[in-house]
């Protein structure tokens, strides 16, 4: 006789059903064996199951138990394989009836005493089993994580508790899930003293979902302001909330059930390897970039990164996903993500006269070159920000703060929620830095003034095609939130003025800082 229960394996963030036989066939000499391309821990789970069964006072039967897990040819990670197979023995051994386990599926790790062990992956586990529906059997404080799917999950503290429920002597259900609390507002703009221009930028960047780099001396606020990006920035919608669940469920992250609809903001420290950048590991696990989906990954003292980690971003920013690729298959994540970065000019820091470079020019050229210019070329905000002066920080708080400035962000989303229209059928939120090809050229047009103008800087500044259109996209964006319907001369001459400025003076855009062109 077979019995079996189904259960899941992952790839990125995607749920695959396995299947789990179980078969007790009468041998001379007992045995237990599990097949199906398991992984250490998922060999290891034979002993973690004589060890609960023997805490419940069940003899392991005399005969040789035979373990599938099916499709076969399908590698399996984690000790999360360990319930369903109990569950799938309990039921070839008469302890509970041969059919309860129809329609559900499970997920668990077994402690030796029976009880079960909170594992990742939880919620996308638990929406795949309503699209296939089944009823997910889980751990209890892995339960408000299956309730966010929908009703109708089991989430049981024993396996003594799991008997009880299949022979009807009391009914197991799943805790409610954790509500959404509003982000609040940790930080503000209004804690930032003078770079009244870098705020400017980072209105912009909400606003259009566009990639910054401030560059300046140490002290000049480049950090406060990073971590400011994520206040100005709208809550997630329902289709983003539950693509950064499932990245954050995989990863081990979701304490106790709780989602929150605050944008991710992922800070990792210049000495981050490549794996730990874009994901990979023995057992793939979604890195930096992933964990960031829909949310700011902010990379401080920038040059310092090695450049391979550094290189590793260039597809995962053009395409909002990164594939890891392995000899046995490819795992695919979600990484949509906004880039801040910030740098000093040169390893020195120098900035103002008294902390002026020594080695200059030199030494700015050699720390500005660790950095490749495909991977400036996507990066559509260049902002110097100047020393802060003693004046700036004796002046009273400014009285503009980040509530204000995300009124004007969600005001200029939802002309760019309007323009996508249709588009956004998938649920998210498209911003400008979202337009390609026939798109740009249609929506970020540019009246005659403003078409003469970019086509003069693209020649004199030598702009490669995609920085031409990270221009007209910036300049949409601003456009946007002065609610023009049509890019103007203003709007790319302040664009123009926001790129990269090259090492040693001369300049791939008309140079941030500088007064605008009206």
């Amino acid at each position: 006789m077979v019995c079996r229960i189904t259960t899941f394996s992952f790839e990125g963030i995607a749920a695959r059903p396995v299947d789990v036989q179980v078969h007790l066939a009468q041998a001379v000499q007992p045995g237990f064996t599990i097949v199906g391309l398991p992984d250490k821990a998922v060999g290891e789970s034979r002993e973690r199951v004589r060890a609960a069964f023997s805490a419940l006072g069940l003899a392991m039967p005399a005969r040789k138990i035979t373990v599938n897990l099916a499709p076969a040819d399908l590698p399996k990670e984690g000790s999360h394989y360990d319930l369903a197979i109990a569950l799938a023995m309990m039921a070839g051994m008469g302890v509970i009836p041969p059919d309860s386990l129809d329609g559900h599926a499970a997920m668990g790790e077994l402690s030796l005493d029976g009880h079960l062990q909170p594992t990742v992956g939880i919620l996308p586990a638990a929406i795949q089993a309503l699209a296939m529906d089944l009823r997910l059997i889980c751990p209890q404080a892995c339960g408000p994580e299956a309730a966010w799917s929908g009703p109708g999950h089991i989430a049981a503290a024993t396996l003594a508790s799991l008997i009880s429920h299949f022979h009807g002597r009391y009914t197991l259900g799943c805790p409610d899930s954790v509500g959404l609390p509003l982000p609040a507002d940790t930080v503000d703009l209004r804690d930032v003293k003078g770079q009244e221009g870098a705020k400017r930028v980072l209105e912009i960047a909400a606003a259009g979902g566009h990639n910054v780099l401030f560059c300046g001396p140490p002290g000049s606020g480049k950090s406060m302001l990073a971590r400011r990006l994520p206040g100005l920035l709208p809550p997630l919608s329902a289709a983003e909330l539950l693509e950064v669940s499932q990245v954050q469920s995989v990863a081990g992250l979701l304490e106790r059930g709780e989602l929150s609809r605050a944008r991710p903001f992922r800070a990792p420290h210049h000495s981050a390897s490549m794996p730990a950048l874009v994901g990979g590991g023995v057992r793939i696990r979604p890195g930096e970039i992933s964990l960031a989906h829909h949310g700011v990954l902010f990379l401080d003292e920038l040059p310092e990164f090695s450049g391979q980690s550094l290189d590793s971003l260039r597809q995962p920013l053009e395409e909002g996903q990164v594939t890891i690729a392995r000899a046995n298959g490819n795992v695919r994540y979600p990484a949509r993500f906004q880039l801040v970065a910030a740098m000093n000019p040169c390893r020195c820091g120098g900035g103002d006269a008294a902390q002026a470079c020594r080695l200059a020019p030199g030494c700015i050229l050699k720390y500005q070159a660790r950095l490749s210019g495909p991977l400036l070329d996507r990066i559509d905000l260049y902002y110097d920000t100047p020393p802060v002066s003693v004046s700036d920080l004796t002046l009273p708080p400014p009285q503009e703060g980040s509530a204000q400035v995300r009124e004007r962000v969600a005001r200029a989303r939802q002309v760019q929620a309007g323009r996508f229209g249709p588009d956004s059928c998938d649920g998210r939120r498209r911003v400008n830095a979202d337009l390609e090809g026939e798109q740009v050229l249609r929506d970020a047009a540019p009246d005659g003034a403003g078409a003469a103008l970019l086509s003069d800087a693209a020649a004199r500044l030598g702009l490669s095609a995609r920085a031409y259109f990270r221009v007209l996209k910036v300049a949409r964006t601003i456009a946007d939130l002065e609610g023009a319907g049509k890019v103007a001369r203003v709007h790319l001459a302040e664009a123009l003025s926001y790129r990269r400025r090259r090492p040693g003076g001369g300049r791939s855009g008309a140079g941030p800082g500088q007064a605008r062109t009206r």
